[in-house]
C-alpha cells in the first residue's frame, strides 16, 4: 500500500489554504470587473481590493495606506532596497546588508554596487545571527538604509530587528526587514519591530505564488521601479490582480486569527521531529540555535550522508530541502551554513525541515521511517567542501 506523500518544505513553499482558494474563486468566475472602472463591477473589485488591504494591514498593525501589493516578495524587495537607494542617493550611496540574506536581497545589493551605491555585507554569529554592535560600527554618513531579513531561510534563525531599528532611527535611517519567511510564524508588528519597510510573500502563508506586499511607513517616500497610470497610491502602477490580492488579505486575516495556535503545533511538530531524528543514533549535529529560530524549521546535518542523493530517493514519499547545493562532487555552502556549521565533514548531509500548521505526529512517524531506510540503503560518499 502506498503511504501519503509528506510534505516537510513548507519554508520553500506552503499549499493554499481552502478557505483562500475559496475565497479567491468568485474572481476567477463572476466578479472579473477591473478596479479603475466606475461600474458595479469595478466597484465589488476596489472594494474587495481595500478589504484585503485592511487584512494584510491588520496583521502586521500597520495603517491601510501603508501597504503596496505586488507581485511576491522578490518584488517588495527590490522596491524597498532600490526605490530607497534611488529617491535618497543625494543623500549617502552607502546601505548595510547581511552575508546571509535570501538572493532577492543580496543580488539586488550586487546590482546597487555596479550603479555606484556602497554595500557592507555583516557577518553572522555560529547561530546565523547578526551581531547588532558590528553593525553599529559598520554605519557610515552617507548610510542611507539597512536591510536584514527577519528570520533566516535555511536555518531559522531570527534577527535581533528590533534592536537594528532603534539603531537605525537613531541615525535617521530607513530600515527594511525581509519578513517573508517570518510572517505567520513569529509576531510582525510593525511597531513593535522599528521597521520602515517590511516585505510579504503570499505563498509562504498559504496564499497563491505570484501574490506579495510591501509594507511602507506613512513618510517614507521610495521611486518607483514601474512607471505607468496611478495604481496602488501611484506606488506600483499596473492593473491590480484582484483575484490574487483576495487570497493574501484572507490568508493574512487566517494569520492573525489562528496565529497561537499554529505557532504552537508548528513548534511541537519541530521538536518531536527532533527527537524523532535524533533516535535514529545517526552521526548528527544541529545547526544554529534551536531556541532562537522560527518554531517550523530545523536544519541538520549528517556525518557521511550525501543529503541530495537522499532526498532523490525519496522525491516520491517526501519532500525536503538540502542544505548544499551539490555539483561535481563539491559541496557549496551557504553563508548562514559556512557560519553555522561547526564541522564541514557533515556539510553534504545538511536538510533543512520545514513543518507546517497542518504536519501531524504520523506524517513525522512515516518520515521518519522514510529516512532510516534511505540512509541505510544509499552508499556514502565523501565530497570535498569550500
Amino acid at each position: 500500500m502506498n503511504t501519503p506523500f509528506i510534505y516537510l518544505d513548507y519554508n520553500a513553499s506552503t499549499p493554499n489554504d481552502p478557505r483562500v482558494v475559496d475565497a479567491m474563486l468568485p474572481f476567477l468566475t463572476n466578479h472579473y470587473g477591473n478596479p479603475s472602472s466606475i461600474h458595479s463591477q469595478g466597484i465589488k473589485a476596489k472594494e474587495s481590493i481595500e478589504k484585503a488591504r485592511k487584512q494584510v494591514a491588520n496583521l502586521l498593525d500597520a495603517s491601510p495606506n501603508e501597504i503596496v501589493f505586488t507581485s511576491g516578495g522578490t518584488e517588495s524587495n527590490n522596491y524597498a532596497i532600490i526605490g530607497t537607494a534611488i529617491s535618497n542617493k543625494e543623500k549617502g550611496n552607502h546601505i548595510i546588508t547581511s552575508s546571509v540574506e535570501h538572493p532577492a536581497v543580496i543580488e539586488v545589493c550586487k546590482y546597487l554596487e555596479t550603479q555606484g551605491f556602497k554595500i557592507t555585507y555583516v557577518d553572522v554569529n555560529k547561530n546565523g545571527i547578526v551581531d547588532v554592535k558590528e553593525l553599529e560600527k559598520a554605519i557610515l554618513p552617507e548610510t542611507i538604509l539597512i536591510t536584514i531579513m527577519h528570520a533566516n531561510n535555511e536555518v531559522g534563525s531570527i534577527q535581533p530587528i528590533k534592536e537594528i531599528g532603534e539603531i537605525a532611527k537613531q541615525h535617521g535611517i530607513i530600515f527594511h526587514t525581509d519578513a517573508a519567511q517570518s510572517v505567520g510564524k513569529i509576531a510582525t508588528n510593525v511597531k513593535e519591530l522599528n521597521v520602515d519597510l517590511l516585505t510579504i510573500a503570499g505563498h509562504k502563508i498559504y496564499a497563491p505564488k505570484g501574490i506579495g506586499a510591501l509594507y511602507i511607513k506613512k513618510g517614507i517616500t521610495l521611486s518607483k521601479l514601474m512607471h505607468g497610470a496611478g495604481h496602488e497610491f501611484n506606488k506600483r502602477p499596473g492593473t491590480e490582480n484582484v483575484m490574487q490580492i483576495v487570497g493574501l488579505g484572507k490568508a493574512c486575516e487566517i494569520t492573525n486569527q489562528e496565529f497561537n495556535e499554529n505557532t504552537s503545533q508548528m513548534r511541537k511538530m519541530r521538536d518531536y521531529l527532533l527527537v524523532q531524528l535524533n533516535s535514529l543514533n545517526f552521526d548528527s549535529i544541529v545547526n544554529g540555535d534551536v531556541s532562537r529560530s522560527l518554531p517550523n524549521t530545523l536544519n541538520m546535518s549528517f556525518k557521511n550522508i550525501d543529503a541530495n542523493t537522499v532526498i532523490n530517493e525519496l522525491r516520491n514519499k517526501v519532500a525536503l530541502s538540502a542544505g548544499s547545493a551539490c555539483h561535481s562532487g563539491t559541496a557549496n555552502l551557504s553563508n548562514v551554513l559556512k557560519a553555522t556549521l561547526s564541522d564541514y565533514n557533515y556539510a553534504n548531509g545538511t536538510f533543512r525541515f520545514s513543518v507546517g500548521k497542518n504536519t501531524t505526529k504520523q506524517e513525522i512517524d512515516d518520515a521518519i521511517i522514510h529516512f532510516k531506510k534511505a540512509f541505510e540503503k544509499l552508499k556514502l560518499t565523501k565530497l570535498n567542501y569550500h
